[in-house]
C-alpha cells in the first residue's frame, strides 16, 4: 500500500452537497421543495386522485426494478422495518427458519423470530461484522430470512447463487439498502423489503413490501399461532387483500412523501433506470476504493470486494496506532474526525452504527455525486491530520 502524504492545509474544493448519511440518504441531484408542489395535501389517500397516485408508486417501482409481473407490490408503514415485520409476523411458523445475521439489523430479525414471535426449529447462521456467513449452509426445506446489504457492515451478498430453484421454504429478504443501487435475483427471492429513505433518497416512515406467489401462498394457507394486530394484516377470509396491493393502504401515508417518491422515481428513470442507478453507485465505490489503495491510514471493513456494499460503505481506521488504543478511546477520536468534518460542512453524519466496531460510514448511494466523494475523500485526509496525534 502506498501513501499519498494527506494534506494538512484545509482542501480548497468542498463537496457541493456535503449529504453522506446513511438514513435518511441525500435527495436527488438538483432536488428542491417545489419538486412537491403537486403533492394531494389536503385530499384523502382514498380519493380518485389519492389512489391514482399510490398505484402510480408502486407500479413505477415494480416496472423500474423489473419484478416480474405476477409479483405484489404494496406502500406499507414503519419504513422498511414495517414491511420485514409484517413479512415475518404474517409467514413465519409454518416450516424451520435459517436466520442469517452479520450485522445490526439482521441481529433484530434474528431476536424477532427466536425471542419475540418464539419460533421453534430455528438456526441462526452468524457471521463478524465485516464477514457473510456461510450461505451455503441453507436448508432449501427451511424459510429463510436475511439483509442482502448489511447496512450497518457495508457487507453485501454477492448473488443468490446459494438459493436453490426448487426449495420449499420462502426467501425473506430485507433489501432496504440494496434496492435500486444492486441487481435482485427476483426467482430466488419470495420476499422484498425496502425503505423510500435510502437509494432513492425518498422521506421516511413508508415502506415497500414485495411478495411472490410462492409468499402470497403461504399467506392464504397458513394462520400464525399469534394475535395479528390490524396493521399487519393482509388477508380476510382466506384471501389476500388485493387492494393492499394496488394503492390501498393499510393505514394514512403521507400524501407529501408520497409525491417526494413519485419525483424520485422520475429522476431514477431520467438517469437510465435500473443500471443507470447501480452505475453511480458503483461509480462513487470506485472513488474510496482508489482512495483507499492510496493511503496507509484508512481501510474497508468488508475487506473482502466481492461483498463489499456500494450504498452504505463502512471504513476501518487501520493505522497501527489507533489500533492499538482501547475501544474507548478510538470512539472519542473519531468523534472528533466526525465532529471536525461536520463544523466544516462538509460531511453531516457519516459516523460508524453505534454497535459496529469503531469506523466511519459514508453513504455511496445513487443519489450522491462522485465529485462529492471525491472532495470529501481530501478533507478526511485533512480531518485524519488533525485528530491522529490529538
Amino acid at each position: 500500500m502506498t501513501d499519498t502524504a494527506p494534506a494538512r492545509e484545509r482542501p480548497a474544493v468542498r463537496p457541493a452537497r456535503p449529504f453522506f448519511s446513511s438514513g435518511p440518504c441525500a435527495k436527488r441531484p438538483g432536488w428542491t421543495p417545489e419538486a412537491l408542489a403537486d403533492a394531494l395535501v389536503g385530499r384523502s389517500h382514498r380519493s380518485k386522485p389519492g389512489k391514482a397516485k399510490l398505484k402510480a408508486a408502486i407500479e413505477r417501482t415494480k416496472a423500474l426494478l423489473g419484478v416480474p409481473d405476477d409479483y405484489r407490490c404494496a406502500i406499507v408503514p414503519a419504513s422498511d422495518t414495517g414491511a420485514v415485520e409484517m413479512a415475518l409476523w404474517s409467514l413465519l411458523g409454518a416450516r424451520p427458519i435459517d436466520l442469517f445475521a452479520w450485522e445490526s439489523f439482521s441481529e433484530d430479525w434474528v431476536t424477532d423470530a427466536v425471542k419475540q414471535l418464539r419460533i421453534p426449529n430455528t438456526r441462526v447462521l452468524k457471521a463478524p461484522y465485516g464477514e457473510l456467513p456461510d450461505m451455503a449452509q441453507y436448508l432449501p426445506g427451511h424459510d429463510a430470512v436475511f439483509v442482502w446489504n448489511g447496512t450497518t457492515s457495508g457487507v453485501k451478498l454477492p448473488n443468490g447463487d446459494w438459493i436453490p430453484a426448487d426449495r420449499g421454504g420462502l426467501t425473506i429478504c430485507d433489501a432496504t439498502s440494496a434496492a435500486f443501487a444492486m441487481e435482485l435475483p427476483w426467482d430466488k427471492l419470495d420476499v422484498v423489503t425496502f425503505s423510500w429513505q435510502k437509494v432513492l433518497g425518498g422521506e421516511a416512515a413508508h415502506g415497500m413490501l414485495i411478495l411472490s406467489p410462492r409468499a402470497v401462498q403461504r399467506l392464504e394457507s397458513h394462520t400464525p399461532a399469534w394475535p395479528m394486530p390490524k396493521i399487519f394484516r393482509m388477508t380476510k377470509g382466506g384471501k389476500i387483500v388485493e387492494g393492499i396491493f394496488e394503492g390501498e393502504t393499510i393505514n394514512t401515508p403521507s400524501m407529501i412523501a408520497v409525491e417526494d417518491y413519485l419525483d424520485a422515481l422520475g429522476w431514477a428513470e431520467s438517469v437510465g433506470g435500473l443500471k443507470g442507478l447501480i452505475a453511480r453507485s458503483n461509480a462513487n465505490l470506485a472513488v474510496l476504493e482508489k482512495w483507499v489503495a492510496q493511503r496507509n491510514w484508512a481501510g474497508f471493513l468488508a475487506r473482502d470486494p466481492a461483498i463489499r456494499s456500494n450504498t452504505s460503505v463502512c471504513l476501518s481506521v487501520v493505522d497501527p496506532a489507533f489500533v492499538a488504543l482501547p475501544d474507548a478511546a478510538k470512539d472519542e477520536k473519531l468523534k472528533k474526525l466526525t465532529s471536525l468534518l461536520d463544523k466544516e460542512s462538509v460531511a453531516h453524519d457519516i459516523a460508524g452504527y453505534r454497535s459496529a466496531p469503531p469506523g466511519l460510514r459514508i453513504w455511496c448511494g445513487a443519489t450522491v455525486d462522485s465529485a462529492d466523494i471525491a472532495a470529501l475523500t481530501q478533507w478526511l485526509d485533512w480531518a485524519w491530520s488533525q485528530v491522529k496525534g490529538a
